[in-house]
């Protein structure tokens, strides 16, 4: 199963509940906006390892819209101290999906820990996050993305890149259109 097939149940996902997302920079925004572009989408072009926190703040500042977040294990890696901070929240609108293809996808695709063993599912757990649920394949992401709309799932992917354009809005383009979406009431 490759990172785009998971980006597009999510993009589904997301349609069906009127979720916001913010997704991981480079190319898991790319894919996202080749899959499903929306105004309900923030694609970060910076600020490695942020997509979960940003996640959290923007479902505490808006508790009336349901959260994903899509984030890579090597941007959580990059930031674990946002689990520790999800799970004393606890926000109920708030779902992070971290995607663990075991590699900077972005830049190369560099081993992350945890292609060497690292088991992000236990470090959510031992962060105190109380749902955590963890995919192997698409049977199982499906599953978990039909009845799960909070917590933490860590889906497990292979490595590599799918080939999609760049995305065709400036950065401030992104920031407005999704704020815009942000104050829309929920339906």
């Amino acid at each position: 199963m490759k990172r785009i097939d998971v980006i597009s149940m999510i993009a589904r996902k997301a349609e069906e509940k009127n979720s916001l997302i913010v997704c991981n920079i480079g190319l898991p925004s790319r894919e996202l906006h080749h899959v499903k572009d929306r105004t309900g989408n923030f694609y970060m072009l910076g600020s490695m390892g942020l997509a979960s926190s940003i996640g959290l703040g923007l479902s505490l500042s808006v508790p009336k819209r349901h959260i994903i977040a899509i984030d890579g294990d090597g941007s959580v890696l990059m930031n674990m101290g946002s689990l520790a901070t999800i799970a004393h929240q606890r926000p109920e609108n708030y779902l992070l999906v971290v995607i663990d293809n075991g590699t900077y996808g972005s830049t190369g695709d560099q081993p992350t820990a945890t292609s060497l063993g690292t088991d992000l599912g236990a470090v959510a757990r031992g962060a105190g996050v109380q749902e955590v649920h963890t995919a192997d394949n698409e049977n199982e992401i499906e599953h978990i993305l039909k009845k799960i709309d909070r917590g933490v799932i860590v889906v497990r992917v292979d490595a590599g890149n799918a080939s999609v354009p760049v995305i065709g809005l400036s950065p401030e383009e992104i920031i407005e259109r999704f704020m815009a979406e942000c104050a829309r009431p929920s339906e």
